[in-house]
């Protein structure tokens, strides 16, 4: 039986056809071109105007002024440091592309910034997404499915959380780890228990501690060091760090990090977008919040001589570090964190203990927001089975009476 989508034959690929099992593939294009050729029929299904390909798309939608932002201050950063050192030009083929481009490196100039952040953002994605597609591809044409749309916004993740210099090949590697090992060997998207690109940010931060972390990551120019502004504040404390920026420049995204996670003011964007549309918990980013806030007072109360981040008051919390990001984009992701009411609660809650847990009390790991949600991803499955079961036990006992 033949399907007509937009009045075109859609027939002509069948499972039963020597090219069946390429099919995977070619629906893959059809879909992102067009729309999905299939719809509910019946009485007794629930109709919705949002399917899945939608609410990738309302996703990436979000995440776009995170990227702007990546692109403008990674070329504000790096033309920054190129002033500090005297350099006249970046070296390689970006700078042979941008003196062709005719574009200079004045940080005050925003075009400037943007062109050359986008020659270290643009090839991270690329990179990610060519190998993250291939899995994908590769895993629905065995398995008999259709590609799912949550790569898009795996493919955007990553190199979001990674730092400018990252190496493509270790891009490649981390995405295919995050692919294959975080989703596709559990069953592909719906069945993985942890987010796809925490997984590959996690994989690198282990396997590749030097090119992930420390201090010559975060500004893509060659020889230059530079602390991030959450290192500084864990290593010599509140005063010294603010001397170096101020809580605008961090509110707005411009100080040194992850390409896509120094702007708290675009992550605040995306969440307006997701909470409008429905598709970000508010649930799970309110209980973040609350309970990174309860367990700092508890921290900020007690205090300590030794350690300087007891003293970082709650509100740098917010612009520092990947805390607005992960608020935003991780912890939310539908699949890897809680979907009953109460446990979004329960498990946002659980996040932000433990982002203030490992930022505050661990002084070697200033950043914790990652293996927060890693950790809140492991226990989300056991907080909506027992939010489940007190359900179930409380609508007996209320039948019982």
């Amino acid at each position: 039986m033949k399907q007509k989508r937009f009045g075109r034959p859609h027939g002509q690929l069948l499972k039963d056809k020597p090219w069946g099992k390429a099919f995977p593939l070619f629906e893959a294009i059809d879909s992102f071109l067009y729309t999905t050729g299939a719809t509910t029929r019946g009485p007794v299904h629930v109709r919705d105007g949002l399917d899945f390909k939608r609410m990738m798309s309302v996703v990436v939608m979000a995440l776009m002024p995170a990227v702007l932002m990546a692109m403008v201050n990674t070329g504000y950063q790096a033309n920054l440091a190129m002033q500090a050192v005297g350099a006249a030009a970046a070296g390689g083929w970006r700078g042979w592309l941008m003196g062709l481009l005719h574009v200079g490196y004045d940080p005050s100039n925003v075009w400037f910034c943007l062109v050359h952040g986008a020659l270290y953002f643009l090839p991270v994605y690329i990179v990610a997404n060519a190998v993250g597609g291939f899995w994908e591809v590769l895993f629905s044409i065995v398995r008999g499915h259709e590609v799912q749309e949550g790569l898009f916004v795996t493919g955007f993740l990553v190199p979001l959380i990674l730092p400018p210099t990252a190496p493509l090949w270790e891009v490649a590697v981390a995405m295919s780890f995050a692919i294959v090992l975080g989703k596709e060997i559990f069953g592909g998207t719906g069945r993985n228990w942890l987010n796809p690109a925490l997984t590959a940010r996690a994989f690198l931060f282990f396997a590749y501690p030097a090119e992930i972390s420390g201090d010559a990551v975060w500004t893509a120019v060659d020889g230059f060091t530079g602390a991030t502004p959450l290192a500084v504040a864990a290593e010599s404390g509140m005063a010294q760090m603010t001397q170096q920026v101020s809580w605008l420049d961090a509110f707005l995204g411009v100080i040194p990090g992850s390409m896509g996670e120094t702007s708290t003011l675009a992550c605040l964007i995306g969440a307006a977008v997701l909470v409008f549309t429905g598709i970000g918990s508010w649930r799970i980013m309110a209980g973040m919040l609350a309970g990174a806030a309860g367990f700092w007072a508890l921290l900020y109360g007690i205090g300590s001589e030794t350690n300087p981040m007891f003293a970082m008051p709650f509100h740098w919390h917010l612009v520092l570090g990947s805390f607005a990001f992960g608020l935003v984009f991780m912890a939310t992701d539908p699949v890897s964190a809680a979907a009953t009411r109460r446990g979004k609660w329960i498990y946002g809650i659980l996040v932000g203990v433990m982002v203030m847990m490992i930022r505050v009390v661990n002084p070697a790991f200033p950043e914790g927001v990652m293996l927060a949600i890693l950790f809140g991803n492991v226990f989300a499955p056991l907080i909506d089975y027992y939010v489940v079961k007190a359900n179930k036990k409380r609508r007996v006992l209320r039948h019982a009476a």
